[in-house]
């Protein structure tokens, strides 16, 4: 959409193109959205009816943005590129996020499952061998 944007589409002609090259609820949800504003919906009720159903955050931002652009009188090719780089951002620190659980959630089956068998493998040689000196 930014991309079609920044090559002189309006912001319903982006979406409309963007919607019909998807698949997918979200496709059918932005077109749906689309014929509202046709019929005669106002374009700031139809992106409120569009954000309602989000489950995401992240796509509920997009509609509110688009609506406080419009509000402003901020050039609504900006809002696009700007969303699109702050969802890498939060997709890229909920990976961040993710990767620092990783060690503690590795924890116990390091303690558990392989602490005690890598104590087998090596104790047992040694443990063979103090025996045979005793006796």
């Amino acid at each position: 959409m930014t991309i079609a944007v920044e090559a002189g589409l309006g912001i319903e002609a982006a979406r409309a193109q963007s919607a019909t090259n998807g698949k997918g609820p979200l496709a059918e949800e932005v077109i749906r959205t689309l014929q509202d504003m046709s019929v005669g919906q106002a374009r700031k009720d139809a992106y409120q009816a569009f954000s309602e159903p989000m489950s995401s955050p992240d796509l509920g931002r997009f509609p509110r943005s688009v609506i406080q652009a419009d509000t402003c009188g901020i050039a609504i090719a900006d809002v696009p590129r700007v969303q699109a780089a702050e969802m890498r951002m939060r997709r890229h620190q909920r990976a961040e996020e993710q990767a620092m659980e990783v060690p503690v959630k590795v924890v116990f089956p390091l303690v558990f499952c392989i602490l005690p068998v890598l104590f087998i493998v090596l104790l047992t040689p040694a443990v063979i061998s103090i025996a045979k000196a005793f006796s």
